[in-house]
């Protein structure tokens, strides 16, 4: 089975079968309620602008399921929801939140035939819910593309395969990272967490490694000298094996956890949870968040943004694209985004016009 059914499509909760080895996770999934969170590796969604439609944020009622999708909607939660996701908490809520709109609106829409069965009726749902989401609902391109990605994962769930439905094209922005002041508290509680804490989220400031990537990691992808180091990520995103180099603080960090490391009989995983088990993606998911909310980073926070943090750094050192690209697991095109300006420094270039005082 392809990892990737459609290109640019990276968070396919029914495609892509990487699982972290950890099972069931530390804690229950969320809800339906609408959460925001990237389901591509590198961009940002979910972040409207204005617009009349009534924003769903964060609390919001689910929206109403029809009846008559009841039993679609349960087969989808239980797939997307799956012992060893590969995907965020917050991703699983954004799916579910998105599928119960598109759901609601299909019950309402003006369709010949079933979409959820029939091909040349999904490509028409999906574009004619596309201007819905455009038009009418005034969502932001950013978010309609988000919630074409959820609707073609249930497709290919239902075995009808993605829409042929196009992108909305997006404003050229380097992915969201943390500014110089945010990554300085967000490092300093790194410090003060315990060694295990510290050394997670090292490894997804200093290395960039996505959270399934973490989860996954062995006691022997881990090798360590005393000068150097390297991180053996076996099976990362569209299989890519890679090798990352470690940080002199990422090898203080590891090599401190793993003095204290108290695993389970022939339990193998870097990352282990009171039980001496490994640790899920859900595990390491609340670990991070809570280092950033106890570094006031609440806004926009998802664990992803520590990768962007890293390709955003090492291009503002100058490093050459190629270089970020091997470092993060992605392609020399995907990683040029980082080449692009941020938010901040296109504030900045307006912000320092000369004015006439």
């Amino acid at each position: 089975m392809s990892l990737h059914a459609e290109a640019g499509a990276t968070s396919d909760t029914c495609e892509y079968q990487k699982l972290s080895p950890g099972g069931a996770s530390d804690t229950s999934v969320p809800g339906d309620s609408q959460g925001t969170d990237s389901t591509s590796d590198i961009t940002d969604l979910d972040h409207d602008g204005g617009g009349s439609a009534p924003r769903r944020g964060p609390g919001a009622l689910p929206t109403r399921l029809p009846d008559r999708y009841a039993e679609v909607f349960a087969t989808y939660r239980v797939k997307v929801t799956r012992p060893g996701t590969p995907l965020s908490p917050k991703t699983i809520t954004a799916y579910l939140s998105r599928i119960r709109q598109y759901l609601a609106w299909l019950d309402v829409a003006d369709l010949d035939g079933n979409p959820l069965t029939d091909p040349s009726v999904r490509d028409w749902a999906s574009r004619d819910y596309r201007a819905y989401l455009l038009t009418v609902a005034k969502r932001s391109p950013a978010t309609v593309n988000a919630h074409l990605t959820a609707v073609d994962d249930l497709n290919r769930c239902l075995g009808v395969g993605p829409a042929t439905a196009k992108r909305t094209t997006l404003p050229q922005l380097a992915p969201r990272a943390l500014d110089p002041r945010a990554q300085t508290r967000f490092v300093r509680e790194a410090e003060r967490a315990p060694a295990r804490d510290g050394a997670i989220a090292y490894t997804g400031y200093y290395a960039g490694l996505r959270i399934a990537e973490l989860a996954a990691l062995d006691v022997d992808d881990v090798h360590l000298s005393a000068r150097k180091g390297a991180l053996i990520v076996r099976y990362g995103k569209g299989g890519r094996y890679r090798e990352v180099l470690v940080h002199s603080r990422l090898r203080a960090a590891l090599e401190a956890w793993m003095a204290q490391r108290a695993a389970a009989d022939g339990e193998v995983a870097l990352f282990v949870n009171a039980r001496g088990r490994r640790l899920t993606t859900r595990g390491i998911y609340d670990i991070l968040v809570s280092l950033a909310d106890a570094a006031g980073i609440r806004e926009d926070f998802t664990p992803h943004t520590l990768r962007h943090t890293l390709g955003t750094n090492m291009r503002r050192q100058g490093q050459d694209i190629v270089v970020i690209a091997e470092t993060l697991g992605h392609s020399v095109e995907t990683a040029r985004r980082y080449a692009l300006p941020t938010e901040d420094e296109r504030r900045a270039a307006i912000e320092g016009l000369p004015v006439d005082e």
